[in-house]
């Protein structure tokens, strides 16, 4: 099974994740929508020091947004602050240095960031992807404590800071790597099985949703999303596995205009909920209901065309 929806999933993803998917899904796309200025509010990006999280945080940047740059290098995120400051004018970038895989550590900040700001918005952006298992100091394999139970703790202590907002919102970036898993609960750090660090990293995408889920029945006040950019070339690493080398001049840079992979993600962090699309495809982003549908626990068959509400 695993290897059919493998194998399924990496020619929808040909179809639908790489270049000419973005081609053909931005043809939905309203730039318009995006011509909005958006001071008084506040985001917090993760991973906002390169990559799609940094173009992200530089569009929101260029709109007025207050924009929190949540990172783990300290050298690379001064830049990266530095050149969102010198490209959009905007001096209300702030920087804060945490290790989303150490949970103490992420609690903590967030005690700290409460005491001192607002948010509007979060954008669970950053994600790692070992291939060798590894423990963190407090003995967690080190993916899912970054991808899965970092977000679970940045995002649970930051409810109730978004809830005193106007209009709050978390977007979650995933991966349609996650349709390759169904969700395990047995081993959720993979230590009965062999370590396949990609399968890992897709299993902590499919635990992501599922949160989504849970979190979007519980805090109705709250529009929470979940998204998948398509096939991005990164600085970081590459999401979605050994695969996306093969797939060379097929991908997308982290901007493509206009701005594929973000798109969506700024969209939904700046504008109404709804945001137009012909399926859970390129730059996707479903909303909790869509999730639910698409049973978050287990996920559609890779093949399943069924066009969801996209949001």
């Amino acid at each position: 099974m695993l290897l059919y929806r493998s194998a399924a999933w990496f020619a929808k993803g040909l179809r639908e994740y790489t270049k000419s998917g973005y081609e053909s899904a931005s043809k939905d796309f309203v730039p318009d929508d995006l011509e909005v200025q958006v001071p008084g509010r506040a985001f917090m990006v993760t991973g906002g020091n390169s990559g799609i999280g940094k173009a992200t945080a530089m569009e929101i940047a260029k709109r007025g947004g207050t924009v929190h740059l949540v990172c783990r290098d300290h050298s690379r995120a001064e830049g990266a602050k530095a050149e969102i400051i010198r490209e959009s004018g905007n001096q209300n970038i702030f920087l804060h240095i945490v290790d989303l895989s150490l949970p103490k550590s992420v609690w903590k900040f967030v005690e700290n960031f409460k005491q001192e700001h607002t948010l509007n918005v979060l954008i669970n952006n950053a994600g790692c992807m070992v291939n060798k298992r590894e423990l963190t100091e407090d003995g967690l394999e080190k993916n899912f404590a970054t991808n899965t139970l970092g977000v679970y703790v940045l995002t649970t202590a930051l409810i109730p800071v978004l809830e005193k907002e106007h209009d709050p919102r978390v977007i979650t970036v995933s991966s349609g790597g996650m349709l390759v898993q169904k969700l395990n609960t047995d081993d959720p750090q993979s230590e009965r099985t062999a370590f396949d660090g990609t399968m890992v990293y897709a299993q902590n995408k499919r635990q992501q949703v599922v949160l989504t889920e849970r979190w979007a029945r519980a805090h109705p006040a709250i529009h929470f999303s979940c998204m998948h950019p398509g096939w991005v070339d990164t600085p970081g690493h590459h999401p979605d596995g050994p695969h996306i080398n093969l797939c060379a001049g097929r991908v997308c840079a982290p901007r493509s205009p206009p701005e594929s992979s973000i798109w969506v993600r700024v969209r939904s962090a700046i504008c109404g909920p709804q945001v137009t699309g012909p399926r859970l495809g390129f730059s996707e982003a479903a909303d909790w209901a869509s999730v639910s549908r698409g049973r978050a626990g287990e996920g559609p068959e890779p093949t399943d065309t069924r066009p969801p509400r996209v949001v």
